[in-house]
């Protein structure tokens, strides 16, 4: 065989060990796919289990038709807020961030 060859014969080997090598994580379908950990909002990064500003916590950002968005139905004791076009879950009582969604969710069908 050429050296040509050889080289492509090993970089066919190389590539398919890589492949295989590749952990294999779980494909997330449907609206998990949507699912965001952290997200920016009035030039502030939240996470998960953060409190938001007493603002989203208002009846005007109450989300009342989560159902028309693609929102899973909110636990008890929290409720859909919209914050930096992403959806939020937060809790009635203090605002605590229990989940997030990618706006996006919107127009998943």
């Amino acid at each position: 065989m050429g050296k040509t060859k050889m080289l492509l014969l090993g970089v066919l080997f190389a590539a398919s060990g890589a492949v295989v090598a590749a952990p294999q994580t779980p494909a997330v379908t449907g609206t998990q796919s949507y699912e965001i950990k952290d997200f920016v909002a009035d030039f502030t990064k939240f996470n998960i289990g953060d409190t938001v500003p007493e603002m989203y916590r208002s009846e005007e950002y109450n989300i009342k038709q989560w159902q028309s968005r693609n929102l899973p139905a909110p636990e008890p004791d929290s409720h859909w807020t919209y914050m930096g076009g992403n959806y939020v879950l937060i809790t009635n009582s203090d605002g605590k961030i229990l989940k997030a969604y990618n706006g996006d969710i919107f127009y998943h069908r």
